[in-house]
């Protein structure tokens, strides 16, 4: 009785922990040690039903004497044949372990040797290949909650006990068998059920990113590179010794709660218009309205051909033999200036790093020329709204549509905390939110400083600002060579925008380089000299 009772306790705390198992390999393991444990067995295999269900399939085999440990946990490739369930169209009734699965029963032979209704050829033959002796076999189907069959537990030659003597499976041996077997089922079925929940909420977070990147062909693979870039980074502090980040250290879990955060850092740009997503250059709308303004040149540039042929016919009209030359130059110059004015005006549309106040009132002076439009009416050559865009001083976007843009960040906030994120994923909505902070609380959305920012959302601004200046898919840039964009992450540092120590081991490790050797064409990927880099601490 006291053996029984001991048996039941620790079938207890096999299955307690089965149930805490979340290593597909490492429960199996437990499963079949746990079953070889509990019947005193030499030996034993689990087996998983094909995804078709057609064959069985070796998933850990074992066996003490014989000092055999395969798959499961162990590292090392079964290479057994799976066992089929049909021959010729037939069930194959005639392997023990098939057999089960299609009796849906266990079967309990107390000798190979002697059993009928069998084919035990292949284990005879590993018999005479290694020396064992097989003899008794326990093989119980593994049934899940819905009754179905999803694999098979097999133990080989029990043994009396304080002894090496092979005997039979016991009935007792049999019931606590499948009493674990049941167990194992389910455990093995949750195990999977949660497998298969993972890749599907993976699986719809890059859905997610790659829609936002194919909204614009502008962004096309950010939502996927800066996840990358993130945990590049995360794996050199986590390496670094210095002062700063000698104790910062990630688990597995840790690194897939980044990862998680790292693809859905831009979650919010499915509410951000494409008219802003995609404005490739200050005066696109649906078109870009640079062809209208080269009309109202052209237009100018009409009328002053005009004016001269007029003034030509008025001059000749009283002298057949006047001179001309002095309209023919002042015509010259007028057109020579209204064309470098326009060349002036497309460069001015396609944005740029920075335009200084004499370019911005360059434009505006030429919004004071006058031009006579479609409807024959004398109007301003810019309206309030192109010279409001013409004079953007950064880039390509206004301050509304800045603002725009910006608010991605706020609908990220407010999406990811709305979703009821389990515990080790608590932390997705505060990395993912923080990447547009500063260290000097000049960011967005929430204006937090370096000490309200986790280490990780500070990681991440750094991929996200590194990935941007290198992309070479961007509306109004090329892609910089690495050392321009070194020069210019260094001078954030300097100015408290980005976190100095995660950019000092940024640069010290070398993690830009490793990126830019995955991700960047060849001639993007210059010669970089650390002491060039503004800010940069060796």
């Amino acid at each position: 009785m006291d053996e029984v009772l001991s048996k039941v306790a620790r079938l207890n705390e096999i299955g307690i922990a089965l149930s805490a198992a979340t290593d597909v390999n490492i429960l199996c393991d437990k499963i079949l040690t746990g079953a070889m444990e509990l019947t005193n067995s030499d030996g034993g295999s689990l087996y998983r039903m094909s995804e078709d269900k057609t064959s069985l399939e070796f998933i850990i085999v074992s066996t003490h004497s014989l000092d055999i440990h395969m798959g499961g946990s162990s590292g090392k490739e079964i290479k057994f044949p799976a066992i089929p369930l049909f021959v010729n169209g037939e069930p194959n009734k005639s392997n023990v372990v098939s057999s089960a699965v299609h009796d849906e029963n266990t079967i309990n032979i107390p000798d190979v040797y002697h059993a009928e209704g069998f084919d035990f050829t292949g284990t005879r033959k590993f018999d005479q290949q290694t020396g064992y002796v097989t003899q008794s076999i326990l093989t119980i189907p593994l049934k899940n909650h819905h009754n179905d069959i999803i694999g098979v537990l097999q133990l080989i030659n029990a043994k009396e006990e304080g002894s090496e003597k092979t005997r039979e499976f016991s009935i007792s041996d049999q019931q606590i068998a499948e009493s674990l077997a049941s167990q194992a089922a389910v455990a093995i079925t949750n195990n999977k059920l949660i497998e298969e929940q993972r890749e599907l909420f993976e699986s719809f977070i890059r859905l997610m990113a790659s829609a936002i990147d194919e909204k614009s062909p502008y962004t096309g693979g950010h939502c996927k590179r800066v996840p990358e870039l993130t945990m590049m980074i995360a794996d050199a502090c986590h390496e670094s010794n210095s002062d700063a980040l000698k104790e910062f250290k990630m688990t597995d879990k840790d690194r897939y709660e980044l990862t998680i955060a790292g693809w859905l850092h831009d979650c919010g740009k499915v509410t951000t218009p494409e008219y802003v997503v995609d404005k490739a250059t200050k005066l696109e709308t649906i078109y870009d309205r640079i062809n209208t303004v080269d009309t109202r040149f052209e237009v100018l540039k009409r009328d002053a051909t005009i004016d001269a042929m007029q003034q030509k016919l008025n001059r000749v009209s009283k002298n057949v033999s006047a001179d001309c030359t002095d309209i023919d130059n002042a015509l010259d110059e007028k057109i020579n200036a209204l064309i470098n004015d326009r060349d002036f005006i497309r460069k001015s549309n396609v944005g740029g790093e920075f335009m200084d106040s004499d370019l911005q009132q360059r434009v505006k002076d030429i919004a004071e020329y006058r031009w006579t439009n479609a409807e024959g009416a004398n109007a301003a050559f810019f309206d309030d709204n192109e010279i409001e865009n013409l004079t953007i001083a950064k880039g390509t976007l206004t301050g509304d549509e800045r603002e725009v843009i910006n608010n991605h960040m706020a609908v990220t906030i407010k999406m990811l905390s709305q979703l009821p994120f389990p515990k080790h994923l608590v932390n997705v909505p505060e990395y993912a939110g923080g990447h547009h902070e500063r260290m000097d609380g000049k960011g967005y959305p929430n204006g937090l400083t370096r000490d309200e920012m986790s280490v990780q959302a500070r990681m991440m601004g750094i991929a996200d600002i590194f990935e941007a200046l290198s992309a070479s898919d961007r509306p109004y840039k090329t892609g910089k060579p690495l050392t321009e964009c070194l020069r210019i992450l260094g001078f954030m540092k300097k100015d408290n925008h980005v976190d100095p120590d995660i950019f000092d081991v940024f640069v010290r490790d070398k993690v830009y380089m490793r990126y830019a050797e995955e991700f960047l064409p060849k001639g993007q990927i210059d010669e970089v000299d650390h002491s060039d880099i503004p800010g940069f601490e060796p």
